[in-house]
């Protein structure tokens, strides 16, 4: 039997100040998110973030919230049913969420009770970081640690350029006439640059204004050079300009600098150089979330049309498409 760990970030367990605060203290507590000082890390989300925030982050999941939940969640658990469903008995499938519920420790028990002989660990994040994959890998590891058996493990770190993935970005992305479309940004989660400085091995980072236009082996984690192979990739698929389409970071936290160019920034400059309608791409995402639905389809769009704009128009995540289901169990799938 071989186990199948699909795991994405995290949602609160309800759209309420409470949920959202236990959501947001453990998700910021973690050292690879807020990599500072731990008496710093502690004060600043314990007495400043998590309480503060709490409250607006709450008005946002009742927005995002529909009857079956979080959609992060429920896309999660019917994405994980289908890839079991095509694999067939030979494997055992969990979802689990590295923050909040389901988690990682939960999962890996069922995994255990089912007897798997190897766990195989799929992140729905396509781009590598020591903040998303990497927080993954390590609890996977932390918690297999604490068992007397340990399964063989096999972790899948970034797969920012894969086929299928890149081909139904672009699926989703025609039905859309892109023509209409005075440009196309594609919108990735932001990261401190620090972080990205820290997983530089070979003193790359950050060293010219282009160092993230290839991915190479010397640079192949880094998280920015990746959201780029990324867009490259979807772009090739819908014979897109260079012109037509710019790379953008959204989500900054606090006054640091994060990777650049701000997505909201972009947002008003195009805006203010005439443009009337965007389409906006959100390939970090596998699924459609707070980041997505909120920041981008409500929040970002009101920004626009503010600063002289109409339209903002998001492309759908892959959430639980079955050609997604699909591509995964393919993957995953253990060589006959």
């Amino acid at each position: 039997m071989t186990g199948i760990l699909i795991v994405n970030l995290g949602t609160p367990d309800a759209p309420t100040r409470g949920a959202v605060y236990r959501y947001l203290k453990e998700f910021l507590l973690d050292p690879r998110v807020i990599d500072i000082n731990p008496v710093a890390r502690n004060l600043l989300v314990r007495g400043i973030i998590a309480p503060f925030r709490s409250g607006k982050s709450a008005e946002a999941y009742r927005e995002l919230w529909t009857e079956n939940g979080s959609p992060l969640k429920f896309y999660g658990e019917r994405l994980a049913a289908q890839v079991g469903e095509i694999l067939g008995p030979k494997y055992a499938v969990e979802l689990a969420m590295r923050y909040q519920s389901p988690s990682i420790a939960s999962a890996i028990d069922r995994l255990m009770q089912a007897k798997v002989e190897k766990i195989k660990v799929f992140t729905l994040f396509p781009q590598y970081a020591s903040a998303t994959t990497g927080s993954v890998h390590e609890e996977v590891m932390r918690v297999l640690s604490g068992q007397q058996i340990v399964p063989a493990v096999e972790m899948i770190s970034s797969y920012a350029t894969w086929e299928p993935m890149i081909a139904l970005f672009a699926e989703n992305a025609r039905k859309f006439d892109l023509a209409s479309y005075d440009h196309i940004l594609f919108s990735y989660h932001g990261l401190p640059q620090r972080q990205l400085r820290k997983a530089d091995a070979f003193n790359h980072c950050l060293q010219s204004s282009d160092c993230c236009q290839m991915l190479t082996d010397t640079n192949r984690f880094c998280y920015s050079a990746q959201c780029y192979a990324t867009t490259r990739a979807i772009a090739e698929q819908l014979q897109l300009a260079p012109e037509r389409y710019s790379v953008c970071f959204q989500s900054r936290l606090g006054r640091d600098p994060w990777t650049q160019p701000y997505t909201v920034r972009m947002i008003e400059n195009l805006a203010k150089s005439g443009a009337k309608r965007l389409l906006v791409f959100c390939p970090a995402f596998t699924a459609d979330c707070l980041e997505t639905v909120i920041e981008i389809g409500s929040e970002y769009r009101d920004d626009f049309v503010k600063w002289g704009g109409e339209q903002i128009d998001l492309v759908e995540s892959l959430n639980d498409k079955p050609a997604w289901a699909a591509a995964i169990a393919a993957y995953l799938r253990e060589p006959a």
